[in-house]
């Protein structure tokens, strides 16, 4: 049996209440992990393509309000 195998037989066993805190621990942990990754990206310059090709479509005029 994986560690994965075993993470999910445990979470599966969870009570409904420490599934909910689970849920949410999950949650924040996740959007801290993409908001690293996202970070990291930035200060290497990996988004400024898109950058770049956003604000051209903005300049051209075929951006939308959001």
């Amino acid at each position: 049996m994986t560690r994965l195998d075993r993470i999910e037989q445990d979470v599966a066993s969870l009570s409904p209440e420490d599934l909910a805190r689970f849920r949410a621990w999950f949650a924040r942990h996740d959007a801290a992990r993409f908001d690293e990754r996202i970070e990291a990206d930035a200060t290497s310059g990996r988004l400024a393509p898109l950058a770049d090709e956003a604000l051209r479509e903005f300049r051209a005029g075929r951006a939308k309000p959001l």
